[in-house]
């Protein structure tokens, strides 16, 4: 299947070459690599800011925002590192931001929740913003895809958020006003299962790729979460755009909601035994040297960017009255 100029994963169906495996590796063990450093960093106090970590839930992000192309835009939710750094987010900036500096990519003021980055990101991407309020940013997404679609640009949205977010007034607004008048926009529906502590089945009647439809979306294969599932899936959301998408994974988090510790200890959810971590997975598919290569040089480049945030000044108090509207 040709992809039109948008990415996709070789050697996958529906992918070509544009992404290579060492590629996919490569992106998937920085995001775990980093957060993995977050959790060692975080009871020193340097990072002050509360963390939704991204751990189980990479590849979510890493094979969305590979079938995206230059001009296209990511908005995300309050657990977005995984969304900021597949988008190409300055992975300095990311560091510096949770740790509350001027040099962070909202200069220290926003954040492990409230993540953005000016103009283009290394991919060519825009990424517009995550915000702390469930389900809040669906509708200004939504409202970026209708500009894109006014001004003739060719620029597809994709909003990630989690599943307790689909339970929200504005979440079925925005997908009628998206279907009526047929933005380029992806819903992504990152489905952890639990809405901090409850359980989806106590929330929800029927699934949420079942009621998109009855609104005029498409639905791209439900409970989709492995390698192939997700590079073709992904892309097919983005290629020969016919209208607005709704693309709903089982993307289970490893940690607590809020926090870095583990919590399966508190009983309201059990392990997985069937879950296949997607890094691992990603790193059988390499030569041991390939990979071992890969993880040296993300290693470096994480080290690099934290020595960064930790060396970089706080903000001045003249900043806290900067960026003001209103």
């Amino acid at each position: 299947m040709a992809m039109g100029g948008r990415g996709g994963f070789s050697g996958q169906q529906d992918g070509n070459a544009d992404v290579t495996a060492e590629d996919l590796f490569r992106a998937l063990y920085r995001i775990r690599r980093v957060e993995e450093k977050i959790i060692d960093v975080y009871p020193t106090d340097k990072i002050q800011s509360p963390i939704h970590l991204s751990i189980g839930q990479e590849l979510t992000s890493v094979a969305v925002c590979a079938a995206l192309r230059p001009g296209d835009a990511v908005v995300g939710s309050y657990r977005s590192h995984a969304a900021y750094l597949a988008a190409g987010g300055d992975l300095k900036a990311f560091v510096a931001e949770l740790y509350g500096k001027a040099t962070g990519c909202c200069k220290g003021k926003g954040g492990s929740m409230h993540l953005a980055h000016k103009g283009p990101t290394s991919s060519g991407l825009l990424f517009l913003g995550t915000s702390a309020i469930v389900a809040s940013l669906i509708p200004v997404a939504t409202g970026y895809a209708w500009g894109q679609k006014l001004k003739g640009t060719g620029a597809v949205t994709v909003c990630f958020f989690g599943d307790g977010a689909a339970e929200e007034g504005c979440y079925f607004e925005a997908l009628n006003f998206a279907a009526l008048h047929h933005l380029p926009i992806i819903f992504v529906v990152e489905n952890n299962e639990f809405a901090i502590h409850t359980p989806i089945v106590q929330r929800q009647a029927a699934p949420i790729y079942e009621r998109a439809p009855a609104m005029g979306l498409r639905v791209s294969m439900p409970g989709t979460h492995g390698l192939e599932d997700l590079a073709r899936y992904g892309s097919q959301c983005v290629d020969g755009w016919p209208g607005p998408c709704l693309l709903e994974i089982f993307a289970p988090r490893l940690k607590e909601h809020v926090g870095v510790g583990e919590d399966w200890h508190l009983g309201y959810r059990s392990q997985d035994p069937d879950w296949k971590d997607p890094v691992s997975e990603a790193m059988a598919r390499l030569n041991p040297e390939t990979a071992r290569q890969i993880m040296i040089d993300v290693d470096a480049e994480i080290a690099e960017a934290v020595a960064f945030a930790e060396a970089s000044p706080v903000p001045s108090p003249d900043e806290l009255t900067e960026e003001l509207y209103g």
